[in-house]
C-alpha cells in the first residue's frame, strides 16, 4: 500500500499552480478565464491564492484551459485497493527504529 506524504493543502496548491500555468500559457487573465468559463473573478482568484474552488467550478476552468479529459484518470480503479489508514491510525503507528550497526564504545582495529 503507497502512503502519500503530501498533504492536502500542498495537493491544492500544487493543482492551483499548474490551472494558472496554464492560464498563463494560453495568456489569458483572470477576467478573460473568469468569464469564458462562467466562474467568478472572485472565485478564480481565490482558487489562484488558496486553491480552493468548488468541483462545478474547477471542471469548467478545465473545460476553457483543454485538461477536462485529465479528471477521467481520477481515482480509476487499477488493482484491488486496500482500505487507506485514517490519519489517527497513522500517527499513532510506532516507528521502527533501526537497531545501531558498529562498535559502539570500541576504538576501530582493536
Amino acid at each position: 500500500m503507497a502512503i502519500s506524504l503530501r498533504t492536502v493543502k500542498e495537493a491544492q496548491a500544487g493543482i492551483a499552480g499548474r490551472f494558472k500555468a496554464r492560464r498563463l500559457a494560453m495568456n489569458l487573465t483572470q477576467r478573460e478565464l473568469a468569464q469564458r468559463s462562467g466562474v467568478t473573478l472572485g472565485s478564480l482568484k481565490r482558487f489562484e491564492r488558496e486553491g480552493l474552488i468548488a468541483l462545478d467550478s474547477l471542471l469548467n476552468l478545465a473545460l476553457v484551459l483543454n485538461c477536462l479529459d485529465d479528471f477521467e484518470k481520477l481515482a480509476v480503479e487499477s488493482q484491488p485497493i486496500a482500505a487507506a489508514p485514517s490519519l489517527g491510525a497513522l500517527l499513532t503507528t510506532p516507528v521502527r527504529r533501526r537497531r545501531a550497526t558498529g562498535r559502539k564504545g570500541r576504538e576501530h582495529g582493536v
